[in-house]
């Protein structure tokens, strides 16, 4: 039975080493950034940088694995329907509506919903790191533009991932327009044992 996370929200818990984490698109065009952290000591944690040295791609998905700041896996992706992931931008935070969107009112964020979730696990808003964004299709030109167009994903896509270790996990349904085609949809997922 799959979890639901409404539309501008998160959510956290933790994955035990070998369990499997579906997460899943139910509507279409709607991102989901996920963070990880070591449960056995919370200071180690997902890293773009690590994991763009060892999968030696920008471009992740079936088959890649996601490394942490030690250089431990943390995740291995073993199914992707989508094929699309981001791990270039920061999650959406409230600067960032202000800075990038112009807006002056308050505005839901992945980085408050993933650190106020986290929360309970006494992860602390410094250190949440850059996200890996499910379905969101960030595109780059020669000279290194980049642009955030509209997710690929349809209704019912999903990633299936292997934890690597014991992790604590933090999931939304990404808040940002340009991320998810204009609209907020929920995002599911499933913990699978084996």
């Amino acid at each position: 039975m799959a979890e639901v996370i409404e539309k501008q929200s998160g959510a956290a818990f933790k994955l035990k080493e070998g369990q499997k984490l579906k997460v899943i698109d139910p509507q279409g065009q709607q991102v989901s950034d996920m963070v990880l952290f070591s449960e056995d000591d919370k200071r180690e944690k997902i890293s773009s940088g690590k994991t763009f040295d060892f999968e030696e791609s920008i471009l992740l998905t079936k088959g890649n694995f996601l490394w942490s700041n030690r250089s431990n896996k943390m995740m291995k992706i073993l199914e992707d329907t989508n094929g699309r992931n981001d791990f270039l931008l920061a999650p959406c935070s409230p600067e960032t509506f202000k800075i990038m969107y112009k807006k002056q009112e308050y505005h839901p964020s992945c980085f408050e919903n993933l650190y106020t979730n986290l929360k309970k696990y006494g992860i602390e808003l410094d250190q949440i790191p850059t996200a890996f964004n499910i379905f969101m299709n960030v595109q780059f030109t020669a000279d290194g533009k980049l642009s955030v167009e509209p997710p690929l994903s349809k209704a019912g896509d999903y990633v299936l991932f292997e934890a690597q270790m014991n992790l604590i996990v933090g999931l939304t349904a990404c808040s940002a327009e340009d991320s998810n085609g204009g609209s907020f949809k929920p995002i599911h997922y499933e913990i699978i044992d084996d």
